[in-house]
């Protein structure tokens, strides 16, 4: 082996890694937000989250991803710590699918059938069916495809280049000297943590170990404690990602370092001890790729069985590990962690997004309630709602807007611009929240109330405008278009309204059964709920045009809407129901 062999191996596995990030990458977009979705959803007990944990990780086919996306979610108060340890588990479990894939390359047979198992020989398809996709499709998702197709052969072409570096090692009198230091089993543990925490790839270092294998030089008492070294060092890019968080979110590490370490401990020591009253047979046969990826499966489902009846018991180390502080928690928002998995942040925007919905809806009615049954203490509440409200607003902006400059797929990109229109309308019903709020404080501190007439009919109107926001929230929270087209014919409804009764307004003036400066507070009233309600149809629509494709044809949606025989009849059936009295 000379000085471009070593090349070559760099080559390879700069191969390797980056097809294996290309691969993971595109899977991720293509996934987009359903991952968190599921995390959030099936993690109630520890057995689920095993099993979505290795589903997940053999999905993506990278093990970091999880564990940097579990860490962010936690950081951002979204899952408790609790719901992470069956995922962990999980995804160590999954990542041993990569070995098995990388094992085939071993096969040796005069059979047509059998060497087209082999990826260095159906690869090459993988490749030009992958750039024909990326070239010639003008859909997203397929292009994506094309990518993983990529990724894959390009993962293979370093593998087959680290196998070709490495054979003439087995012709090397020095080389079979130098592995004698590996039968010492806690060396070949340093070996695979050092070597696998550098490249932070634990499915690149287990490719390296099956290519050295193949020279035939390699054994079992070789290669097991290596193995084992390597789930050590996939603990790095955990640790890596737990800087600058919060103390939840850097328990999450330690559950990592924990399983792994301990792990590797128990079969270590079960190896050694066993190997001394045993003597096992197999200890200086010589290892394949196969048997690397059985070594591999073998550790990590044993180690998962062991810990995971000490689900509990892991969760109090990581506690007592980081403990609390007395300072109290801030308000949690989104981790830039989870930009790293671009489906992850969006779908966690988009619960923020409801969150903030919620918290303007809940606003509004408050300040609308404060006009009939006026509270100090409801506007203090109506104030802090407003100053939350302003950061969602600030937060969620600026954060979308880098979630942009990530690769996401089509549905992603349509879904956060909805989000964008979103946000900005959602902080707006909240500053008309606080002006209703004032004009409520008005009334009481002057002592002032409407006519019974007026009453009544702003009664008529805050029933309207309760029912489009409920509506116009509940659409958007479920994302739903059929919804969303129930919310037109009732803003143009509480347009009427609002027009009617200022016509109102004008004659109990006229007639002195008003004064002037009631007429001022309610022109101001229905100002804001006309307002409010033109916010509740740009939510709408948001909702319509991602799921319809009526993208930057807003006014032209809306006036064939309207023209439409729908309208007219959901139009009239509102100006029933909400009729003045």
């Amino acid at each position: 082996m000379d000085i471009f062999s070593l090349f070559t191996l760099c080559g390879g596995l700069a191969f390797f890694l980056y097809g294996m990030t290309t691969m993971s990458k595109s899977l991720e977009k293509m996934a987009g937000g359903r991952l968190e979705r599921l995390l959030k959803r099936m993690t109630s007990n520890p057995m689920k989250g095993l099993l979505l944990g290795a589903g997940i990780t053999i999905a993506i086919q990278s093990s970091s991803a999880v564990t940097v996306m579990l860490v962010g979610l936690v950081n951002s108060g979204v899952m408790e710590l609790g719901q992470t340890i069956g995922v962990i588990m999980g995804s160590n479990v999954g990542t041993t699918l990569t070995a098995w894939i990388l094992s085939l390359t071993g096969i040796e047979s005069e059979s047509i059938l059998l060497n087209m198992l082999k990826p260095e020989n159906f690869s090459p398809l993988f490749a030009l069916a992958g750039i024909l996709l990326i070239m010639a499709s003008k859909r997203q998702r397929r292009r994506d495809v094309g990518r993983i197709l990529i990724g894959f052969a390009i993962l293979m072409y370093g593998m087959e280049l680290m196998k070709q570096s490495v054979s003439p090692l087995a012709e090397m009198p020095g080389f079979a000297e130098l592995l004698t230091a590996f039968n010492n089993p806690l060396l070949g543990v340093l070996v695979g943590a050092v070597f696998t925490g550098v490249i932070q790839s634990s499915a690149a270092s287990v490719g390296i170990l099956q290519a050295l294998a193949l020279t035939g030089s390699i054994t079992y008492g070789m290669a097991i404690p290596i193995i084992m070294g390597q789930n050590i060092g996939t603990c790095v890019t955990a640790l890596i990602s737990s800087i600058g968080v919060s103390r939840g979110a850097k328990r999450v590490s330690v559950i990592h370092v924990a399983f792994n370490v301990i792990g590797a401990s128990v079969g270590l020591i079960v190896f050694c001890g066993g190997n001394l009253l045993l003597h096992f047979p197999f200890m200086n046969a010589a290892v394949g790729a196969v048997g690397i990826a059985l070594c591999h499966t073998v550790f990590n489902v044993c180690t998962t069985a062991l810990l995971l009846p000490f689900s509990r018991q892991l969760e109090r180390l990581a506690r007592t590990a980081v403990r609390e502080t007395d300072k109290a928690q801030q308000f949690a928002f989104l981790d830039p962690l989870l930009l790293r998995t671009p489906g992850a942040a969006v779908s966690e925007c988009a619960a923020l997004t409801c969150r903030m919905g919620e918290l303007a809806q809940k606003s509004l009615l408050a300040s609308l309630g404060q006009l009939t049954q006026y509270s100090g203490e409801l506007e203090t509440q109506l104030l802090e709602n407003e100053d939350k409200l302003d950061l969602y607003e600030d937060r969620l902006s600026g954060y979308l807007v880098q979630i942009s400059q990530h690769g996401l797929s089509m549905e992603d990109i349509h879904t956060v611009s909805r989000l964008l229109h979103a946000v900005g309308d959602f902080e707006r019903i909240g500053d008309h929240a606080l002006n209703i709020q004032e004009s409520a404080r008005e009334l009481h501190e002057k002592g002032l109330s409407f006519s019974g007439a007026a009453a009544a009919e702003l009664g008529v109107l805050q029933t309207a405008l309760e029912d489009i926001l409920r509506i116009s929230v509940d659409s958007f929270r479920e994302d739903d278009p059929v919804a969303a087209r129930r919310v037109e014919p009732l803003e143009e409804t509480i347009d009427q309204l609002t027009a009617e009764i200022r016509d109102r307004h004008i004659r109990r003036l006229q007639s002195g059964e008003c004064t002037i400066q009631l007429g001022f507070i309610l022109s101001d009233l229905l100002t804001d709920l006309e307002r409010v309600s033109d916010h509740c149809s740009n939510i709408a629509v948001c909702v319509i045009e991602e799921r319809e494709d009526h993208a930057e044809q807003r006014h032209a949606y809306l006036h064939d809407f309207k023209a439409a025989g729908e309208f007219a009849e959901s139009l009239d059936r509102d100006l029933k129901a909400y009729r003045l009295p």
